[in-house]
């Protein structure tokens, strides 16, 4: 009797070890299919945000209040009808993924075009990336130099060194005026700067990192959150054209 419910036992187990190996075979053939488990960067609460969002292909227009300052970095004609908005953070790797995806097509094609501008803004996510805050004011002492865009691109490139001297290096790489940049990010004088761009990027619906504000001229916006292919962007750029 003892050795029939042992036998039992062990046929049980045997069954849900089976059964869980099937199911995790599964999920990995979709994951293979879908990019992943849908884990992505962090967001600002520590939820987990998956670097490909849910974009439907005819996204609906809806209105998301999005504070557009004077000294925000603009890239593109700054009459072009649509305006993308992105709020970044230079050591999120999904922000570097769309910065080498979607956001370059975006520059080759409809910003070269004329079609659309995009405004960058800062959403440093400091409890899991600590040198994005200090790189995000790194940038806008370079825009203080007019070579905001070429810092960017340097931050996106080289992810992996954002400490203060490499900060220091890419202004001298760019021939900035070190003294005027070194003393700009000593002092913090950007910190409130970059502070408020997070605050307006919580106010404008982001949870995580990059987080973008597709929009027209009339105000009808398309949110946009995570990694996305180029074909989402356009997407929503169709439905507010």
């Amino acid at each position: 009797m003892e050795e029939q419910k042992e036998a039992s036992v062990t046929l049980k187990k045997s069954t849900l070890w089976m059964i869980s190996t099937f199911v995790f075979a599964g999920l990995f053939v979709i994951s293979l299919f879908t990019g992943g488990f849908g884990l992505g960067d962090n967001d600002a609460t520590g939820n987990v945000i998956a670097p490909t969002g849910n974009v439907p292909t005819a996204p609906t227009p809806t209105k998301i209040n999005v504070k557009i300052d004077s000294d925000d970095p603009v890239l593109g004609d700054s009459d072009a009808p649509i305006t993308i908005v992105e709020f970044s953070d230079f050591q999120c790797p999904f922000c570097a993924r769309a910065f080498s995806d979607a956001v370059t097509q975006l520059k080759n094609n409809e910003i070269k075009d004329g079609k659309v501008k995009l405004i960058y803004k800062d959403f440093p996510l400091t409890s899991i990336h600590p040198f994005a805050q200090k790189a995000a004011e790194a940038a806008q002492c370079a825009f203080d130099q007019g070579k905001f865009w070429e810092y960017h691109d340097i931050l996106f490139t080289n992810q992996n060194a954002l400490d203060t001297t490499s900060l220091k290096k890419y202004a001298s790489d760019l021939d900035l005026d070190t003294d005027g940049f070194n003393t700009c990010l000593d002092s913090g004088e950007k910190t409130k700067e970059v502070s408020d761009d997070l605050t307006q990027a919580t106010a404008s619906g982001g949870r995580g990192t990059p987080y973008f504000v597709i929009m027209n001229e009339n105000g009808d916006t398309i949110p946009v959150s995570g990694a996305q292919p180029y074909a989402n962007f356009q997407a929503a750029i169709s439905a507010v054209s």
